[in-house]
């Protein structure tokens, strides 16, 4: 098992899933508690229409990934401060037309390669130092937000309404969670591809949320999670000669619902 180390490309991908781990654990716990899952399958779909604009142009896959996504977040940020039932509208239009966008585009350029496989299911194997040096920046400035801003971004969780009561600019906490959110899913999608990602996503940090009394906890605990979950696929990925996407997802929904039982038991 040890030997796979000594391939470069393995030692890429266990870098890049630590890092992730940060990014998944944190954000994840913020999408949790303001019950925001739907939201990060709306964007990891909506930003398949990205991909395919991006093959069809000659665009870095990355980029017209990365400004669907966050578009989209923003936009359905937009609505849902106004209105609950348009922001349910707005997601499942978004998940819809970013899938059958993409396809047309990917149709019309005629790219059917294994890159694009990668973003749809997920391939630790393809990790690049472009990809690790990303998520780590990626990292430190969702680490650096939440650390300066852990009152406000509690509030806007918690108590939208009081936190703008007490003078919180709102509007800008909200934006800059749902750019991280965005930003986070995909560098997710590289670990699980965007079909799975909203399960790496929502599953650590809603076992942690049982275990945990504060926000804070919850997010350090969701990332440990992340990791041994994503450590744990990715070994058994390489033993068993699998894709390691759906190993890390299949680990992660095995605990998930042994906790759920477990909780059961004793509830």
């Amino acid at each position: 098992m040890v030997d796979m180390f000594s391939y470069t490309f393995m030692q890429n991908a266990f870098i890049l899933t630590v890092l992730a781990s940060i990014a998944c654990g944190v954000v994840g716990s913020l999408i949790t508690v303001n019950r925001m899952s739907a939201f990060t399958g709306s964007i990891a779909h909506a930003s398949f229409g990205g991909l395919g604009l991006a093959y069809l142009t000659g665009v870095h896959p990355l980029i017209g990934a990365t400004v669907f996504a966050v578009g989209s977040a923003l936009g359905i940020g937009a609505i849902s401060g106004r209105n609950k039932l348009g922001s349910d509208t707005a997601m499942a239009a978004l998940w819809a037309t970013g899938m059958a966008a993409g396809l047309v585009f990917i149709k019309l350029s005629g790219t059917y390669s294994s890159d694009l496989m990668s973003w749809l299911f997920g391939s630790l194997m393809t990790v690049s130092r472009i990809d690790i040096i990303l998520t780590g920046a990626l990292d430190l400035g969702i680490l650096g937000s939440v650390i300066l801003l852990y009152k406000e971004f509690l509030g806007i969780s918690y108590d939208l309404e009081f936190s703008r009561i007490q003078g919180v600019p709102v509007l800008f906490i909200r934006g800059l969670f749902l750019i991280m959110a965005a930003l986070t899913t995909i560098v997710l999608m590289k670990v699980t591809g965007l079909i799975m990602v909203i399960a790496l996503l929502t599953i650590p940090a809603a076992i942690a949320e049982k275990f945990s009394s504060s926000l804070r906890k919850m997010m350090i605990l969701a990332s440990i999670l992340s990791l041994l979950f994503s450590i744990a696929g990715l070994f058994l990925a390489w033993w068993l000669d699998l894709p390691s996407g759906p190993v890390i997802i299949l680990v992660s929904s095995i605990v998930y619902f042994s906790v759920l039982a477990l909780r059961g038991k004793t509830d």
